[in-house]
Formats: structure tokens, sequence, C-alpha cells
């Protein structure tokens, strides 16, 4: 179940106005509007070649826009990329550790490359560290640990800086459901410390703790707001059931070559 969103985390580290790409003839994404509050734990969701993955690279400075404005952390994501790039995290659900380095290791490297040196660096990590139960296994290896480890160490490198914005694209993808509840728990403290934390996810049950969620459609914006607005929105029983409704439609439109009508998201 999705927490509220906190009183006086209303401030948007997220703002986008029609944002728009296409490749070619290709529209990936199409007058996308959002806002996303700082300290909020937001979904963005939809089948495969729906937009999220383009959405996402356009919101960390790595794709231009076709058209259309966005800001990350008040910098605009065309004009000041780098200022982007230096405010925000990103967890892949690709493994991206160095399995021969160890934890404490792996967290000095990803803290360097955040711009993070000396003593601030230290003193980072170290509160870094206890606060995510690290402390026990500094020394180990990456590649020795758990499933469930490497995806907590994982979002303590993409964290180590204390970034204003964290994307998790498929963070606990083959992890078991134990892990699953402790890293969703920790996410929840680092949205109550003022992260905003970004989610893909194809587990319907991890979207339904998000505090608010974004349907996307074949490059479209079709439903906004809290998991039960959603469902509302749809006329649907579940988030679940939302996600497949989607699906099948995306498929048959796809198979019959037709373009995709939005409907209005609130």
């Amino acid at each position: 179940m999705a927490v509220p969103l906190a009183e006086g985390r209303q401030a948007p580290v997220v703002r986008t106005h029609a944002l728009r790409k296409a490749f070619g003839g290709l529209v990936a994404v199409q007058g996308l509007d959002l806002t996303i509050a700082r300290g909020e734990v937001f979904g963005l969701l939809g089948p495969n070649g729906s937009g999220k993955t383009t959405t996402i690279r356009m919101l960390c400075g790595l794709v231009v826009p076709t058209s259309g404005t966005a800001e990350v952390a008040g910098f605009d994501i065309t004009t000041e990329a780098e200022s982007v790039r230096r405010r925000i995290g990103y967890m892949s659900q690709r493994y991206g550790l160095y399995d021969e380095l160890t934890v404490r290791e792996n967290l000095r490297f990803y803290a360097s490359v955040y711009g993070l040196v000396g003593r601030e660096r230290d003193a980072r990590l170290a509160a870094h560290i206890e606060r995510l139960g690290l402390g026990g296994r500094v020394s180990q290896r990456a590649g020795t640990l758990s499933g469930g480890w490497k995806q907590r160490l994982a979002l303590a490198c993409a964290t180590a800086h204390h970034p204003d914005l964290v994307f998790l694209d498929e963070p606990t993808a083959g992890v078991d459901p134990a892990a699953r509840r402790t890293f969703w728990e920790t996410i929840y403290e680092l949205a109550g410390d003022g992260t905003t934390v970004l989610v893909t996810t194809h587990y319907m049950d991890e979207a339904e703790r998000c505090q608010r969620l974004a349907f996307l459609s074949r490059g479209q914006l079709i439903g906004l707001g809290t998991p039960a607005e959603v469902v509302q929105q749809f006329g649907a029983t579940t988030v679940e059931d939302v996600f497949v409704m989607l699906q099948r439609k995306d498929e048959q439109e796809a198979a019959l070559g037709i373009g995709t009508t939005a409907v209005a998201a609130r």
C-alpha cells in the first residue's frame, strides 16, 4: 500500500511540458505533461514500447527531445544536461556492480563518479552504509553477495551522492519476495529524506506501493494519479487489470497499424 505524500514536499523535482521525442517517423513520446514532487515515490508504467525508456533517457539528459520542455531539479534537460546528471542517480535492472571489488570499494568508486571526494565522501558513505544495513558486509566482494544484497548495494551506489532524483528501472527483477519488501522499505526511507524516486516495474504489487502512477501507451500519457485513482479512471478492479488492458490494446493496435487515442488523464 502506498504511503500518502507528506505535507511540505510538494516542490516539483520533475516538470515536463508537451515533451515529445521522434526517431524519424516513429514518435516514441508524444506531448508528455508531468509534475513530480520532491520526496515522491512515482511509478512510470506501461507495456513494452510505450515510451518509458525514452522518457527516462530524456529526463537523465541523455536524449534531446524533439520538442517541448522539461526540468529536473530546476535544470533544463536540454541546455543544462550536465547539471541534471550531477543531481540524479540511476539503477538499472542490469547488474552494474564490480564483482571483484568489495562493497566499500564499489561505494567509493560510484561516489567518486558522482563527484564526492575526500572527507565529504567518507562521511557520506559511513552514514549511508549504516543506514542501508551494509556495515557487516563492507569487506565482502560484490560478486559473492546474494541477489537481494546486490540490489541493496546497487541502490546504495546510485544514491551515495544524495541525489534529488533517483531512477529505478525494474530494480527488483529476479529478487525474492522478502528482499523486495526490504528494498521498498529502503525506498520509502530515501523518499522520507526528500529524494524523489521514479520507478519502472512489471510487478503490479510494487506499482501499488507508489504514491502516484503514470501509465503510458504507445508514447502517450493516458492515466495519471494515485493507484486507486488510475484504477477508477479505467473502470478496472486492480492496477494489474489496467496494465493487462493496455498491453492487449497496444498489441491489437500495433497489429492493425493504427495510432493510439489518448483518454483524458487527471
